[in-house]
């Protein structure tokens, strides 16, 4: 790699990282505007016109807030938990494909971060250890609503991975390829794989929605049993670590669900628009954002439209229907493949 490549990357990694960051700030302001909408409300609207600076105001509020850590807490360990749980959020972002790439003096500047071939075991991976800044946070604030979150939080995940692992193998037998720039490159010419994989783009959004514990999945937080769940007892930026890698998480689950099942940086006739190189890139990079913010949007307005799941019924879903359903699509996906290649 050459220096110019390496420093590129060096800038790249820390716009993907700003560009998370800012999305998971004004994901709370986008997220209190539609439920006020939803309401029949106005929703944020002191700080800066439309309430636009609510996400910096709630960020200072934040810093500037009391640290308190309960006496008798594991300090290491409740300080460990929501940096681990942003760090894993944050890595998340590397191996997405934002764009197709930038020419500049006769040089290809991608626009993601590292394509590695096993792009989506590395996301499956960082997700699931992600799980372990909740377990610690929750054990060491020596809360039973704290404990009790995390448990809740831990046998979800793990109960949900499960089915969504599952969902991408079919995926996976489809493309023949973990590469996430891959598959997004195969969808360039012809039709989104979300036409071919429908039912597994379905159990996939719906375990996207339980792996980020948002409603009607929030049962590790839900605040009419648990108080606040796993975070119960974290104030200032260790609360906001907590709340902001939820946000980040739904952001890049949303580029993940683009990226596999819509086409990620692709639309149609984008050749026939007779763009060249970086404009084209320009655009693409443009749609992609609008297929993401279309994905937040459905998440939001789940979350203030369908009531919260028992708990018994989340884990009956995860084992009893999903499973079995992507188990289902597995080998549905394999007798179509040997049917179509007998053809072939």
């Amino acid at each position: 790699m050459t220096d110019s490549m390496l420093i590129y990357k060096i800038i790249l990694c820390v716009i993907v990282f700003a560009v998370s960051l800012g999305a998971a700030a004004y994901m709370t302001w986008g997220e209190r505007k539609l439920a006020a909408w939803l309401q029949d409300r106005v929703g944020p609207n002191r700080a800066g016109p439309l309430g636009l600076l609510q996400p910096i105001a709630d960020g200072i509020k934040m810093i500037f807030k009391e640290e308190m850590i309960p006496t008798h807490s594991n300090r290491w360990l409740f300080i460990l938990g929501p940096c681990f749980f942003m760090l894993c959020a944050c890595m998340t972002g590397v191996v997405i494909p934002w764009g197709a790439g930038w020419e500049a003096g006769g040089t290809i500047f991608p626009m993601q971060v590292t394509d590695i071939n096993i792009g989506l075991l590395y996301l499956l991976g960082v997700v699931s250890i992600g799980v372990y800044g909740v377990m610690i946070g929750g054990w060491a604030s020596n809360n039973k609503y704290s404990l009790l979150g995390a448990l809740r939080a831990s046998s979800q995940m793990i109960s949900y991975e499960v089915a969504m692992g599952l969902a991408l193998i079919a995926l996976v037998m489809m493309t023949g390829t973990l590469s996430l720039k891959e598959i997004v490159a195969q969808q360039d010419q012809g039709l989104s794989y979300v036409v071919y994989q429908p039912l597994g783009f379905i159990i996939f959004i719906i375990c996207a929605f339980a792996e980020t514990n948002r409603a009607p999945f929030d049962l590790p937080e839900c605040e009419s049993e648990l108080v606040g769940g796993y975070h119960t007892e974290y104030s200032s930026m260790k609360l906001g670590f907590f709340l902001f890698a939820e946000y980040i998480n739904m952001f890049i689950s949303s580029a993940i669900m683009a990226s596999l099942y819509f086409g990620g940086y692709n639309f149609p006739f984008q050749h026939e628009l007779g763009l060249d190189g970086n404009l084209l890139t320009a655009v693409q990079t443009a749609v992609f954002f609008g297929k993401i913010f279309i994905f937040i949007f459905v998440f939001m307005w789940v979350r203030w439209t369908l009531p919260r799941f028992r708990y018994d019924q989340l884990m009956n879903l995860g084992w009893k229907v999903l499973l079995p359903l992507a188990i289902a699509n597995i080998i549905i996906t394999g007798f179509v493949m040997l049917f179509m290649g007998k053809l072939g």
